[in-house]
């Protein structure tokens, strides 16, 4: 038999609107921080105990609830945020759907403590799970709010064993905290789990301070290999910090976007920001990073999810192109030199230097052995510093010069030796630079092909004598199928046989190289990638390949020459400061790093 239609109880009404609020004790958390923070609080202390469903308490100096408006506080649908419909249109409050106190009072045994500003006493209501509210009592409190939420879902024994562990609970916590302590900068935060401080954040007025808080609530590591963004323009402000690939992580777990000074998880900055790192990281990592977009408040609707976590823009598309190109261009100026490179972990066991390691590229020591890089630099030493417009390297320099003798040495300094075949070492103004020369000539190929092709195609040139490449089935399939983006990237491929390619054009700057191992090596790449669109993604993996596959590669001996151009052509490329798998080019090891390894001073 099918019920009659019945009015629901308050009580059980208040149960199934608590459900949608509150999940698990960070949500009580969350909104009641909320609150604080649309009462203007500079102030705010939270104390759990037992992840939360022991105690939440929530204290705040903002300007408090006058005490006739307690009992309303804690009934549904009441809430001083908005009053009309263009009010909702134009939400500029975290909060204001009115549920979340009486929500929770509703599943724990809440007391709501407030002094408004003005008044000589504070006001005191409680509620204890039901559907009725005490009369407010005279309490002692400062100016501002204490609401605190004992016992969490008691009445409720269905909803708490659903609940995780205590450490999984404060961490759910933690980071709602650690949240809004990014998107408010200007407000004091304090966290005490079971009568321990976590966090005591001081307001972060100046730039210097918030980039502190960065650096306490992300890591040290972060706010080092970061650079701040600040970009304005067609009503759009996009600030905050970005971390560079060499603090990128497994999981997109430090991705804090805020909008308006409202913490989102967007579709649409996050698919912004996976474009605009494409280029700088391998697949299945993902940047850390705090953005803040600003925009007109009739821009947006951040009505669109119960929790808030949301929003819908107007014009989502220009937000994705201005968002993309800002971090593309912060990426692309973070080149060596503009940033601090991460140092590499100091070993103090000393081992002798193994034959052969370590090449010198003056009068004396080793003679390349093989040709020179396929870089545009000049092949004389006066040419060189009229190209560069820099002192000339060491090896033209008389014997007694230093740096301190130089008026401004290049951020990379001058190129002193090759060890192992793999690094080039540099001494500049810091102390010892070290390269990965693979990396780095990986990188300054791969950008000179991308800007060829921006500025209208590679530059080619046909072989006076086409190279075959034999392939398997697979590889075959490739060239039949894709010959017009190879073209793109100045590669003309034809199958010549079942089991035959033939190459009869290649990129200028690829001239020299091992033409056949460079496209075997190219088309085992696409078909284990599986990349067979004809999108910008599907370009850019073939000019990548391009550029990995022929840039130089290790126990290749370099002359000094050679050396400098690499660091030179690294200080003008955009990205040079990681390959195109997003592992760093450079280290630097500072002196006094150096003074600690040897003990000097001690």
């Amino acid at each position: 038999m099918i019920a009659r239609i019945q009015r629901l109880p308050p009580q059980l009404v208040s149960q199934i609107a608590a459900g949608e609020v509150v999940e698990r004790p960070a949500s009580v958390v969350k909104e009641l921080l909320e609150n604080s923070l649309d009462a203007g609080a500079t102030r705010i202390t939270v104390e759990v105990e037992q992840g939360g469903t022991r105690l939440i308490r929530v204290r705040d100096n903002g300007s408090g609830i006058h005490p006739d408006d307690l009992a309303l506080a804690l009934s549904r649908h009441a809430t001083s945020k908005i009053i009309s419909f263009d009010d909702l249109q134009h939400v500029a409050s975290l909060g204001f759907r009115g549920e979340a106190l009486p929500s929770i009072a509703s599943v724990s045994r809440l007391i709501l403590t407030s002094r408004f500003a003005g008044q000589e006493t504070g006001w005191r209501v409680t509620g204890d799970g039901g559907d009725t509210v005490g009369e407010p009592l005279p309490a002692s409190h400062p100016v501002g709010t204490t609401v605190e939420a004992r016992d969490l879902f008691f009445n409720v024994p269905a909803r708490r064993k659903f609940l995780r562990g205590e450490r999984t609970e404060f961490g759910h916590i933690e980071d709602n905290l650690v949240r809004l302590a990014l998107s408010r900068f200007a407000v004091g935060f304090g966290l005490w789990h079971n009568q321990r401080a976590v966090l005591d954040l001081e307001p972060a007025a100046s730039e210097e301070a918030r980039t502190r808080r960065v650096a306490e609530l992300l890591g040290r590591e972060f706010a080092a290999a970061s650079v701040f963004l600040d970009r304005a323009d067609a009503g759009l402000r996009l600030w905050g910090w970005l971390g560079l690939p060499a603090v990128a992580r497994a999981q997109p777990d430090q991705q804090y976007f805020f909008v308006n000074g409202r913490p989102v998880r967007d579709r649409t900055l996050a698919h912004a920001v996976r474009l605009a790192f494409q280029d700088v990281l391998p697949q299945g990592r993902h940047p850390a990073l705090v953005l803040h977009l600003e925009l007109e408040s009739a821009a947006l609707d951040v009505n669109v999810h119960p929790a808030k976590h949301e929003v819908r823009f107007r014009e989502s598309a220009l937000i994705h192109a201005f968002v993309r190109q800002s971090l593309q261009t912060a990426l692309a100026a973070a080149r060596p030199g503009s940033a601090p490179a991460p140092a590499p972990a100091l070993q103090t066991s000393a081992r002798p230097w193994p034959s052969g390691g370590f090449s010198r590229g003056w009068n004396g020591g080793a003679e390349a052995r093989q040709s020179g890089l396929p870089l545009a630099v000049s092949q004389q030493l006066a040419a060189y510093g009229e190209l560069h417009g820099s002192p000339l390297p060491a090896e033209a320099r008389p014997a007694a010069a230093s740096l301190d003798e130089v008026a401004e040495p290049p951020p990379l300094g001058y190129a002193l030796a090759q060890l192992h075949g793999c690094y080039v070492l540099a001494e500049n103004r810091a102390g010892l630079v070290v390269v990965d020369m693979h990396a780095a000539h990986e990188r300054i190929l791969y950008e000179r092909l991308k800007s060829a092709l921006a500025q209208g195609g590679i530059q080619t040139q046909a072989l006076l004598v086409p190279v075959t490449v034999a392939v398997g089935p697979r590889e075959r399939q490739w060239v039949e199928d894709h010959s017009a983006l190879f073209a793109q990237a100045g590669l003309e491929v034809a199958v010549l046989g079942p089991e035959t390619v033939v190459v009869r054009q290649i990129p200028v700057l690829l001239a020299g190289l091992d033409i056949a191992g460079l496209v075997r090596d190219l088309l085992a790449d696409l078909a284990a990638h599986e990349a067979s669109d004809r999108s910008e993604r599907a370009i850019l993996e073939v000019l990548g390949s391009l550029a990995c596959h022929g840039a130089v590669r290790a126990n290749r001996a370099l002359n000094l020459l050679e050396m400098h151009a690499l660091l030179r052509d690294m200080e003008r490329t955009d990205h040079g400061g990681q390959c195109n798998h997003g592992r760093p080019t450079w280290a630097q090891l500072t002196l006094a790093e150096l003074d600690r390894l040897f003990r000097r001073g001690r």
